[in-house]
Formats: structure tokens, C-alpha cells, sequence
């Protein structure tokens, strides 16, 4: 997320914290001071939509904007280089990433590659994003969170 924060010189404030079922709008209270409340402050949640139990207790936070991507994460990375709308695994869409990627992808690190073609390629990705049905398998919304950021950044 360093990238991001270059990218858009904005104050993103990364939590890494994973939950699992256990996230709920008492413990995203519990995790921000009353400092950092301010009226255009947002919370984001980015979670993989894979696992049924999770996003259905993910869709029930009303205190937090969810990014969802099915089956992973990495299906947003993937999005960079091609239109994906058929079913994908995880593992295929690592696959993939890594195949493209020069095989240096690896899951939870971003090389220089990969953040240039993030860059180079983001609307494309957001684009494609925008044609899939959140929570079906492939889909996303992070475009959600790159719309938002390219607002601030234009209205900064």
C-alpha cells in the first residue's frame, strides 16, 4: 500500500489485520482514535469474497465501505493484463500473475513490475471491473477505492 500512498500523496493509513468471521463494526471502532475521526475520513475493508460465511458477515458492516474481490485479490492484479469473466481459482489467477509477471509473482509482495503495470493499465483494469457482478466469481470492486483516490487527488 506504499505504493498508493506515493501514488496519490494522500494520508492512507494501512491496517493489516486479519479477522477472519470475527470483523464487525465494534472491533473497526476499536482499531481507530478519536483523532482520526474527521469528517472525510473513510474505511475501506479488502477482503477476498471466496468464502460465503465471511462476506455474508462482511455485507452486514455499515460503518466501512467493502472491497471485495472473488476469488482473490489477486483477480484485480490479473485484471492489469486481460479481461477475465470466466470462473478463476485463486491458484489460477496466481498462475497467471506469474506468468505475465515474468515469474516473480508472489502472493502479499509487489515487485516493480507488477506496480508499473498497475499504473500503466489501471483504468483498463478498472474498466473491466466495473462489467462484473460484485461477489460472483470473477469480481471486483477495488475500482471503487481507485475512483474515490482519483477524486481526492483531483479535488485536492
Amino acid at each position: 500500500m506504499q505504493y498508493l500512498r506515493t501514488k496519490y500523496r494522500l494520508p492512507i493509513k494501512i491496517i493489516p489485520e486479519i479477522v477472519g468471521s470475527n470483523i464487525s463494526d465494534k472491533l473497526i471502532s476499536k482499531h481507530i482514535s478519536k483523532k482520526e475521526k474527521h469528517p472525510k475520513y473513510k474505511i475501506f475493508l479488502l477482503y477476498d469474497a471466496d468464502v460465503k460465511e465471511v462476506l455474508h458477515r462482511l455485507r452486514q458492516i455499515k460503518n466501512a465501505k467493502l472491497l471485495a474481490s472473488n476469488p482473490c485479490v489477486e483477480f484485480w492484479f490479473l485484471l492489469h493484463y486481460k479481461n477475465q469473466t470466466a470462473y478463476i481459482t485463486e491458484n489460477e489467477c496466481i498462475r497467471q500473475l506469474s506468468n505475465r509477471n515474468g515469474n516473480t509473482y508472489k502472493k502479499g509482495f509487489m515487485d516493480e513490475m507488477l506496480q508499473n503495470r498497475l499504473e500503466e493499465k489501471q483504468m483498463d483494469a478498472c474498466r473491466r471491473a466495473e462489467r462484473t457482478v460484485l461477489y460472483d466469481n470473477p469480481s471486483t470492486n477495488i475500482y471503487e477505492f481507485i475512483n474515490e483516490l482519483e477524486s481526492v487527488k483531483k479535488n485536492k
